[in-house]
């Protein structure tokens, strides 16, 4: 393959070159994982380490992590509110931060911890409240008033003066960032070393079933016999079940991001605001990173709307009046799912043997390390692991939902 022709990250030296190998799918698996990006590259790999199950194959209709794994803004953080979210997302933290020893390979996890900026009596108000609940899970959170800010993230603006005023923001010291594309050569790799098969493009076009239990994957290359199914394949998990004949609460939605040029070391933590819908963060090569709220309609288009980038970069200059004289290098979007309570579906379906993880909308990438460690769990023994039994399917008609709407300062 010309360097030309290469996928993100390509570039990197220690990029093992049998990710670009055509290799060719088995007939048949114990486990077919389809999605071939940060959570289902976790699931292989945690499946082939954990549970001892290698005879493995992770199907990608494009190339291995070029979705949403790609098109993320990498942000890490375990500071949800509600007991269930806090709990998946902590166990993903803890991983997170062994997770370079684990698997051998550069993630580049950088702890330089999150704010999430109060503008609003009733953001003091809910963000104190969020505090308090992490400390009584054991999640490091303090409050801090705008001299507090100001300490940590010197560059935002906290003049009373401003349109949206910071009255005070949450902080989790131990968040931060990671290069999204090392943490899935990382997976990818040790999966592979372990006898796991990464098919690239590989577009899943049906789903058989036999007995009301799955029973194989028609794809783009052949026909693959597959004991279990796990469906890992982010912004589309809705069109995939529907070929096992499941109807999901999930609707998919635009996400936009964008980038600057390259600046010298300015931006030392990651900042979120609720209110302005904005979170921003400085990335290893020196770009600064933005993102949104996902866009309002519903769709599966990679791009997004012009107005919703318009209006995040007006709030953006308020907040970071330095960041005026920034050239802008790149947008993108990505295709999320939105669960009615904010909050994924990971389990068991009616149909045995297929399994979903979907549902994340904006909170996926934190979460790479924990649910696909859980997932692999779900999928090796048949059963919910702790952490993500309370996201199953079924709490959709049992009212036991998990309503991170609004809770966790942007589900970012």
């Amino acid at each position: 393959m010309s360097s030309s022709a290469q996928p993100p990250g390509a570039h990197l030296p220690e990029h093992p070159d049998f990710l670009w190998d055509d290799t060719e799918p088995k007939a048949s698996y114990d486990v077919v994982v389809v999605g071939g990006g940060g959570h289902g590259l976790a699931t292989a790999y945690y499946l082939a380490k954990v549970h001892g199950i290698t005879n493995v194959a992770v199907l990608e209709k494009g190339w291995l992590a070029g979705g949403n794994m790609a098109r993320n803004t990498t942000i890490i953080r375990s500071n949800y509110l509600w007991d269930e979210s806090s709990g998946i997302y902590e166990h993903s933290l803890k991983l997170w931060e062994g997770l370079e020893d684990d698997l051998g390979y550069p993630v580049l996890f950088d702890q330089r911890g999150v704010l999430n900026l109060a503008h609003s009596l009733q953001d003091v108000r809910d963000g104190v409240r969020r505090v308090n609940a992490n400390r009584l899970n054991g999640i490091d959170a303090e409050w801090l008033d705008p001299a507090g800010v100001e300490e940590i993230c010197p560059i935002v603006n906290t003049s009373p003066d401003v349109r949206h005023p910071v009255l005070g923001a949450t902080y989790q010291p131990r968040a931060g960032i990671a290069k999204h594309d090392h943490v899935a050569w990382g997976y990818a790799r040790a999966a592979h070393a372990m006898g796991v098969d990464l098919v690239q493009d590989c577009e899943v076009t049906g789903l058989e079933t036999a007995g009301g239990r799955i029973s194989a994957v028609r794809t783009s290359r052949g026909r693959i016999l597959a004991g279990k199914v796990a469906l890992c394949a982010a912004g589309h998990s809705s069109v995939l079940a529907k070929m096992a004949g499941l109807r999901l609460p999930l609707a998919s939605h635009p996400l936009q991001a964008l980038v600057s040029e390259l600046l010298e070391p300015v931006h030392p933590t990651v900042v979120m605001s609720n209110a302005v819908h904005v979170y921003v963060s400085q990335a290893h090569k020196g770009e600064l990173v933005m993102g949104a709220g996902i866009d309002s309609y519903n769709g599966y288009g990679q791009r997004g709307s012009f107005h919703v980038i318009e209006q995040q970069m007006s709030a953006a200059l308020e907040l970071f009046p330095v960041f005026a004289r920034a050239h802008l290098l790149r947008t993108w979007a990505g295709i999320v799912d939105v669960s009615p309570d904010a909050s994924p579906i990971v389990g068991l379906t009616p149909v045995a043997g297929l399994y979903l993880n979907c549902g994340w909308g904006t909170g996926g990438f934190k979460a790479t390390p924990g649910v696909g460690h859980c997932f692999a769990h779900t999928v090796a023994n048949d059963e919910p692991h702790p952490f993500n039994a309370p996201f199953t399917l079924e709490r959709f008609t049992t009212g036991a939902l998990v309503d991170e709407h609004g809770a966790a300062a942007v589900a970012h």
